[in-house]
C-alpha cells in the first residue's frame, strides 16, 4: 500500500489527482464508484470526511486523516485540479465533481480503475492491485489496529456484519500480541 500511495508525481496535475484518489480509496475504503461520484459539496477537508453514496444511493459519512487530507488540498490547489477545468462545463455533475478527467468531465469508473492499475504496476504490484483491494486493506488495518467491527461496517456501507467479517482474519503475530498483552496468564514462566 505504502508503494502505491507513494508512486504518483504529484509535480502535475493528474499526478496530485491520482494521489488525491488514491489516498481516499485507502483511508475511506470507499468503492470506485462511490469515489468517482464525489462532489465537492459532499466534501469537509477541515474536519476530514467524505459523504459515499453507497449500494441502493445509501448515503453515509465516511472520516478520512491528514494525509490524504493533504493529498486533496494538492489537488485543490491552483497546480492541480484547476489545469483540468474545461472554459465551459459539459454538466453541472462534471462541475461538482471531485475527480476529473482530461476533458474536465467527471471522471469515469473505468478510467479511476486503470489509474489504480497504472500505479499499482510502477510499485511493482499490478496484478494484485486493484480498487477493492485497497478497500480491503483499509479495513484490514483498521481491525488489526483495534476497531471496532460494527464502526468498519458502517464505514464500508456494509448492510450485513458477515461481510464485514471477511476482514477479520487476523495474522498470527497480531493474535499472540493481543493475547500476552491482555489475558492474565499469558506468559509461560510462572
Amino acid at each position: 500500500v505504502e508503494r502505491v500511495l507513494k508512486a504518483p508525481d504529484t509535480a502535475t496535475p493528474l499526478g496530485a489527482r491520482d494521489a488525491a484518489m488514491l489516498e481516499i480509496l485507502y483511508a475511506t475504503g470507499t468503492r470506485v464508484s462511490e469515489l468517482v461520484s464525489l462532489r465537492l459539496d459532499g466534501l469537509d477537508l477541515d474536519v476530514g470526511y467524505v459523504v459515499a453514496h453507497g449500494k441502493g444511493d445509501k448515503e453515509r459519512i465516511v472520516p478520512f486523516g491528514s494525509t490524504a487530507a493533504a493529498a486533496l488540498d494538492d489537488w485543490f490547489s491552483p497546480s492541480g485540479r484547476a489545469h483540468l477545468v474545461p472554459d465551459r462545463w459539459r454538466t453541472r455533475d462534471d462541475a461538482e465533481a471531485v475527480f476529473l478527467n482530461t476533458r474536465g468531465a467527471r471522471l469515469s469508473r473505468q478510467a479511476a480503475w486503470l489509474v489504480v492499475k497504472k500505479y499499482g504496476s510502477r510499485a511493482g504490484i499490478a496484478d494484485q492491485l486493484s480498487p477493492h483491494v485497497l478497500r480491503h486493506s483499509c479495513a484490514t488495518h483498521l481491525l488489526d489496529h483495534g476497531a471496532d467491527l460494527r464502526v468498519v461496517q458502517e464505514m464500508l456501507g456494509h448492510a450485513s456484519i458477515s461481510t464485514t467479517q471477511i476482514y477479520t482474519k487476523v495474522s498470527q503475530e497480531r493474535l499472540w500480541d493481543v493475547y500476552r498483552s491482555a489475558h492474565p496468564r499469558a506468559t509461560l514462566t510462572p
